[in-house]
């Protein structure tokens, strides 16, 4: 296949690929339970993104398959194999800060910006365009290849669950859906829900009428509001203490009771560190006062468990493996009303290797001991395919072909499609040294690496099809 300039067929191709990539982008394909029907069950925007990859698909000669809505596929080839690229087509909520309209793409600098341009959006119709243009070059293809394409990646997978209990298993397969070179190994993931057991309460100097931060488990919480009736808080002090944490801070008066507002840094919840917890910064600071017990376990539980710590040393599950490293553990809901009580909603991500019985046992005797009641919501087993895998030679081939560097095998906190497979690595698109930005406000792709990912997938798709 080196006979073939890999690059100069995408480049043939490029400005039909960022058209239809914004045409994607622009489609708001948020889960949305209010839009929720048979045909659309994950809400109406990201059946919109869907139905119009299964057309795209169709005028340009793949055989289309929707299934129930759920998720869906394009097919080519022939052979009893079958070659699997998973890719999702659902974004996470655009949040607050933008310094554009998250679904209206724009191509500024070199880059193109937009809710879902690197996750993952612009990496499905990447790999889309490397379909194409093996297809189009009329190259042997011996075995069968489907992109398959999901619509609750970022959510509860309910979309591959669904899928694979009606459609075939690939052989093989990789996932755009990361970092390159190739990511051979993902941690397992543990979403849990802790809800608040309520005590017989008394009268305190300050009480918490709400609080309020986060809208995903796997997002580090960016905004988060707290209504507190009482005696006053000092501004000045407010604002000190959340700066410390990396955080601003806002303290207004509405209706009698105080308006507490913080700031952060959301990113995503596989690495919490490289975040800004509004949510545990805000519980820091009202931490200090004096709340009724219902108030103070909530407020002691984000302050105990998760100040500073995002592996789980307060909770007593701290571990890592020599093959994916650390336990994270990302706080990213957090919800109080005075009559309910609390809620938290954490994402935990464990080694390949890790006891995660013990975790949970420990996890539920930790929440007990604030009056939270533990509730398993979802979990992801980790996922590992051997170094020798003939998949995996054969993506280290393509990759340093292509970029004359080195293909290092690669871990991920983060959960790909790659894990539904029996033999799948997520495998780009972000470049090493490239920053994260997936989840973020203003996030971006830079159009020469996406344009650099469709070579590496098309040859990578003529390789594994031989």
């Amino acid at each position: 296949m080196t006979q073939i300039n890999w690059m100069e067929e995408v480049l043939k191709r490029k400005e039909d690929y960022l058209k239809q990539t914004i045409e994607l982008l622009n489609i708001e394909s948020v889960y949305d339970e209010s839009t929720i029907s048979k045909e659309a069950p994950m809400g109406k925007g990201i059946n919109d993104a869907l139905t119009y990859m299964l057309n795209l698909g169709e005028k340009d000669g793949f055989i289309p398959k929707n299934v129930d809505g759920y998720a869906g596929h394009l097919e080519m080839g022939s052979g009893e194999e079958l070659v699997g690229i998973l890719c999702h087509l659902d974004v996470v909520p655009a949040g607050d800060g933008w310094s554009h309209d998250p679904f209206d793409a724009i191509i500024r600098d070199g880059n193109i910006y937009a809710r879902g341009a690197i996750d993952d959006k612009g990496p499905t119709m990447a790999a889309y365009y490397a379909m194409k243009i093996v297809k189009e070059l009329g190259l042997p293809i011996n075995k069968r290849v489907r992109m398959i394409l999901g619509t609750d990646e970022e959510s509860k997978w309910r979309c591959v669950d669904h899928y694979f209990e009606k459609e075939e298993m690939p052989t093989m397969g990789f996932a755009p859906d990361a970092d390159f070179p190739i990511i051979y190994a993902e941690k397992g993931i543990l979403d849990i829900e802790f809800k608040q057991t309520l005590s017989d309460d008394v009268e305190s100097e300050y009480k918490l009428v709400s609080f309020s931060s986060g809208r995903r488990v796997n997002m580090v919480p960016d905004h988060a509001k707290a209504i507190v009736s009482g005696a006053k808080f000092n501004s000045e002090a407010f604002t000190s203490h959340v700066s410390e944490l990396g955080c601003n801070a806002q303290l207004l008066e509405e209706n009698g009771n105080q308006v507490l507002i913080v700031e952060g840094v959301s990113v995503h919840g596989m690495e919490p560190d490289k975040g800004k917890n509004a949510g545990v910064a805000l519980a820091s600071f009202l931490n200090q006062f004096a709340f009724n017990q219902n108030s103070a376990q909530f407020l002691k539980f984000i302050v105990e468990n998760f100040k500073g710590d995002s592996r789980g040393k307060n909770m007593g599950v701290a571990y890592n493996d020599d093959i994916t490293g650390d336990l994270t553990i990302n706080l990213g809901i957090m919800q109080y009303e005075a009559k309910q009580g609390g809620t938290f909603g954490l994402t935990l991500r464990y080694p390949v290797t890790t006891d995660i019985d013990f975790v949970i046992s420990t996890l539920t005797e930790r929440g007990s001991k604030y009056n939270f009641e533990f509730n398993e919501i979802k979990n992801s087993k980790p996922h590992h395919v051997p170094k020798d895998h003939p998949l995996i030679q054969t993506l280290q081939k393509v990759y340093e072909e292509q970029t004359g560097e080195e293909a290092t095998l690669l871990t991920i906190g983060g959960g790909t499609y790659a894990r539904s497979l029996s033999a799948g690595v997520a495998f780009g698109p972000l470049f090493l040294g490239k920053p994260e930005v997936a989840h973020q406000k203003d996030e971006y792709a830079e159009i020469d690496d996406l344009l650099k990912a469709i070579a590496i997938y098309a040859q990578a798709i003529a390789e594994l099809v031989k």
